[in-house]
């Protein structure tokens, strides 16, 4: 469900056929903010294609009433007041409490009820208070339900202590509580995303979006997979006043409908090309020209309210300027991987007013124009396709692969173990494993030594994390990963167990991807992706190792220990450059790379230390005997923090 506001005034509740309170239903109340609420299979957990992902928004106020529109292709009836009337797509209805909202079809009824007390809804009261269970007539149902909740939550705070060994997590809280970087050296590394119902410890530095679209933004372009216009809008309002915006996205076309029909007029939808079968457009990213540079953002969201507000989610941006006239020809490493990848997406070329430069078209070429000289990262893209020549080590795990092996690290890595970290597990087999590990493990020591191959883990949420999960069973939605790729044999010696107690996100299901190798709490490498552990994502050799064939679009962006370049620290919405005395301290010396448990001395005169906020504790605990591997087409009897099963 998507909402502007966390203060709660209304909520739906099931009911029965008999338009009775259902006490068996096994969908949820579904709580309602002030503000617009998106209502559809997002928040209610049913598998019936028929009800759109985002069916219908219900924008609700603080004196009990509320606007509804209806989203999607089917219809809603509404029964207020003894009179039936039916809405069609983008009509409207003003609702009163106690009215029935019927989805069609499939016969979903809900009764919305104000929760605004009544001295609150007078034009005198206008105060809100936060949404209180207890105002909800049926205090019984209530009762029960509550306790049902009280009682799962204190089995998960009991797991979360079993994961901490018996130690109370303040000592492991102060990890990201210390979390602090200063502007400057911020795109040498990621951060957060805020998570809704977190203690603030747990947000230390995590962003929102409306924390990184901001300023005197000229073009937005908006890459993702799954996109909700108007939670987008609603979230990040920024963005109507952005005069050229292009959304590339991987949506059917249901949803592209909708999206067409809430898009502003000025806004272009494209969808890149997938010649092959089971491809997505996958990658998540956003590219912001401002008049003094360009803000590259990567990171791992949908652009969902659940995305960004309930999950386990990280997010790397750096700022770049324009380049000067006398080196325009000049390039590198990271704006030849972007304006490489950008090519391949071919997006309907637009024309926008540039101060600088006056009427420009915005293709990929048109990203040549600025320096990415000080670029702290580098691009690990996939693109769909059958690669083979040169373009073998140009993308997946093969691009992974070639830069890895242009790298040294210290001695420590040699063999050192590495970690799979992700949302979706695609179907796999032991000999491609072998072949990812192979590139996963590439590179050599300072004295030219391979760092030979590393023993892989992969972190991945069991049942029990899903079910004391925030969002309970529901969090499973976004692990979409079948019995039959979870449950292979080969796979048990892999699992280990999702931990990110120093994190607070524990019960934050992670939608991050994260790809590592590690020696204590040091780290050689460290990637951020959009990428599941999948041949779709990262790519299958085939014919003798020749040809890469890959399905899906994805993009990432790969920490190496390389040196500090000058100027990392411009900002395009910060008056440029910092001065020289806040960045002299660490140019040019080599990074280190560390977790935030990491304890060493610091600084010295030859290294930086970086820290990442790696969500999840190094070195991971393999499963226990009784822990299962979530998969979301199991069918689980144990109630959640909800009181809910799964399926639903």
């Amino acid at each position: 469900m998507s909402t502007s506001s966390q203060v709660q005034v209304g909520i739906l509740v099931p009911l029965s056929d008999n338009l009775e309170e259902d006490e068996k239903s096994a969908i949820p109340k579904i709580p309602l903010s002030e503000g617009p609420n998106c209502v559809g299979r997002d928040c209610i957990p049913v598998t019936d294609k028929r009800l759109s992902r985002k069916h219908l928004t219900i924008t609700a106020t603080c004196t009990g009433s509320a606007d509804v529109v209806v989203e999607g292709t089917n219809p809603v009836v509404i029964r207020s007041k003894g009179e039936r009337k039916k809405l069609l797509s983008r009509e409207r209805w003003k609702l009163g409490s106690g009215d029935v909202i019927e989805l069609i079809p499939g016969h979903y009824l809900f009764k919305y009820v104000s929760t605004v007390p009544k001295d609150e809804t007078s034009p005198s009261n206008h105060q809100k208070r936060p949404f209180s269970e207890e105002s909800i007539t049926d205090k019984g149902q209530m009762h029960s339900k509550k306790k049902a909740r009280e009682i799962c939550q204190e089995e998960a705070s009991k797991m979360i202590m079993l994961h901490n060994n018996g130690q109370e997590t303040n000592s492991s809280a102060e990890a990201i509580c210390q979390f602090r970087v200063p502007k400057h050296k911020l795109p040498l590394t990621f951060r957060l995303m805020r998570v809704r119902g977190l203690p603030a410890w747990a947000n230390s530095e995590a962003v929102s979006i409306s924390d990184v679209i901001q300023g005197n933004v000229l073009v937005a372009i908006l890459s993702n997979y799954m996109v909700d216009m108007d939670w987008l809008l609603s979230a990040c309002p920024t963005l109507k006043r952005i005069p050229n915006v292009l959304v590339i996205h991987g949506e059917g076309d249901g949803s592209l409908e909708c999206m067409k029909r809430s898009k502003p007029a000025n806004w272009i939808l494209h969808k890149p090309s997938l010649p092959i079968a089971y491809g997505t457009h996958h990658s998540k990213a956003m590219l912001l020209v401002y008049p003094t540079g360009v803000r590259v953002i990567i990171h791992t969201a949908n652009l969902i309210n659940v995305d960004w507000n309930n999950k386990s989610q990280g997010l790397w941006m750096q700022d770049f300027p324009w380049k000067e006239q006398n080196n325009l020809g000049k390039d590198g490493g990271f704006e030849n991987d972007l304006v490489d990848y950008l090519s391949t997406l071919k997006w309907p070329e637009f024309t926008a007013n540039i101060p600088a430069f006056g009427s420009c078209k915005i293709n990929s070429l048109f990203f040549k124009k600025f320096d990415y000289s000080s670029a702290a990262v580098r691009l690990i893209a996939s693109v769909p396709g059958y690669h083979s020549g040169p373009s073998l080590r140009k993308w997946g795990h093969m691009k992974l692969r070639t830069i890895l092996q242009e790298c040294t690290f210290s001695k420590e890595f040699q063999k050192s173990p590495l970690i799979y970290q992700f949302s979706s597990l695609g179907s796999l087999d032991e000999k491609w494993m072998t072949e990812f590990a192979s590139s996963m493990s590439a590179g050599v020591t300072d004295d030219k030594k391979p760092l030979g191959n590393g023993e892989p883990m992969i972190v991945w949420p069991n049942v029990e994390d899903v079910r004391c999960s925030l969002e309970g069973y529901a969090a499973g939605n976004a692990i979409p990963s079948p019995s039959k790729n979870v449950e292979k044999e080969f796979l048990k010696k892999y699992w280990a167990r999702w931990k990110a107690s120093h994190t607070g996100r524990c019960r934050a299901m992670p939608h991050i991807k994260t790809f590592l190798r590690y020696n204590g709490q040091s780290l050689a490498w460290f990637l951020l992706t959009s990428s599941n552990l999948s041949k779709a994502a990262w790519g299958s050799l085939q014919k003798n190792n020749s040809q890469l064939m890959i399905r899906s679009y994805e993009l990432g962006v790969l920490f190496l220990p390389s040196s500090v370049k000058r100027g990392c620290g411009f900002s395009c919405t910060d008056n440029g450059y910092p001065s020289g005395d806040e960045t002299s301290m660490h140019e040019g010396k080599k990074l280190k790379l560390v977790t935030l448990a990491w304890q060493g001395k610091g600084n010295d005169d030859s290294s930086e230390v970086i820290k990442l906020p790696v969500p999840y504790e190094l070195p991971p605990k393999p499963y226990f005997p009784e822990d299962i591997p979530w998969s979301w087409d199991r069918r689980y009897t144990k109630k959640d923090v909800y009181g809910q099963v799964w399926p639903r």
